[in-house]
């Protein structure tokens, strides 16, 4: 096999350290794309020590800001030939934090979650180009089942603080807006790049273990229900296992603007008319089926020119 390049944002801890060790030990050469170098290089040699790959490299990045993703994307461009898997595994949440902006005067979570995969994967275009198989993943969540109640909509009118002062804000909330918004960008990006032979999928995760520093992070009165989640949830290696598959595997090959749940099968977007009661539950219990909101093509065509205003057309 000739060598193949990864790179995993996040790839410190949870499913992405767990995605690192799957791809480094399949021989692959693994790029971590960190925020915090410090612990990350704790992680870089424990996955290498693990794997006995030294192709293990950590390259630090901020996905809030399009400052460090721009210094990301030159480096990694000046360093490496190539991009065959690009996968967008950090995320923002912090439950019970007030509004917070990044550097680039963007709400903080969509900051994270949506303008920086956007960037990045703009900037990286030509060596995504550069590779016979490239694909990218998009780290989704079943958070949007929320968008089975019609009424649920994305709100674009506070993303740059307009009213941080004036509304009320929950994280949560925007983290499950952040999430359909990166679904959407997932059928768009697969339109636009299908010509290029780019594949993009996203997959639904349903939780996955959290490591005690994760937990720590977020507000005390969530500790207690972080760690009955932890025991129900998977291993971050299921997960990681499914990000592999998805990004390596012939049976994924061709297959692009998908959402993909954690059984490895391609979901259904549901009717646009109302199912009834019993019907309703099933879908929303269920992993087969995903809200319509996400088509909405009027949302789509906003979230994209937002993005490219932002992101792409914003000041270096």
């Amino acid at each position: 096999m000739l060598e193949r390049k990864v790179i995993i944002t996040g790839a410190n801890s949870g499913i992405g350290k767990s995605a690192a060790i799957k791809f480094a030990k399949e021989g692959y050469m693994v790029i971590m794309a960190c925020r915090n170098i410090e612990i990350s290089r704790t992680a870089q040699k424990e996955i290498i020590e693990a794997t006995k790959n030294n192709n293990v490299h950590l390259m630090k990045v901020d996905m809030s800001s399009f400052n460090s993703i721009r210094t990301f994307c030159s480096e990694y461009k000046n360093r490496f030939d190539k991009v065959d898997i690009l996968i967008h595994n950090a995320a923002y949440i912090n439950h019970g934090e007030k509004y917070q902006l990044s550097p680039d005067h963007i709400e903080l979570t969509f900051a994270t979650n949506v303008f920086g995969p956007f960037l990045m994967t703009n900037l990286l275009l030509d060596h995504l180009k550069n590779s016979d198989d490239p694909r990218i993943l998009h780290a989704g969540s079943n958070i949007i089942k929320h968008f089975f109640d019609l009424k649920a909509k994305i709100s674009f009118d506070n993303l740059q603080g307009e009213f941080k002062d004036r509304r009320s804000h929950s994280v949560y909330k925007m983290y499950c807006q952040s999430k359909m918004a990166l679904l959407m960008l997932t059928f768009k990006m697969a339109e636009e790049y299908q010509n290029e032979g780019i594949k993009v999928n996203a997959l639904q995760i349903n939780g996955a273990k959290m490591a005690k520093r994760t937990i720590n992070k977020v507000k005390p009165w969530w500790r207690p229900i972080a760690w009955v989640q932890n025991l129900f949830f998977p291993p971050t290696s299921y997960m990681a296992n499914n990000y592999f598959e998805i990004c390596t595997s012939d049976l994924f090959q061709n297959t692009t603007g998908k959402l993909i749940n954690d059984k490895l099968e391609i979901m259904q977007v549901t009717s646009s008319e109302y199912p009834g009661f019993f019907k309703q539950l099933k879908i929303v219990l269920g992993s087969r089926f995903y809200p319509t909101y996400a088509h909405n093509d009027h949302i789509m065509k906003q979230l994209w020119d937002l993005c490219t205003k932002l992101a792409v057309s914003s000041p270096t």
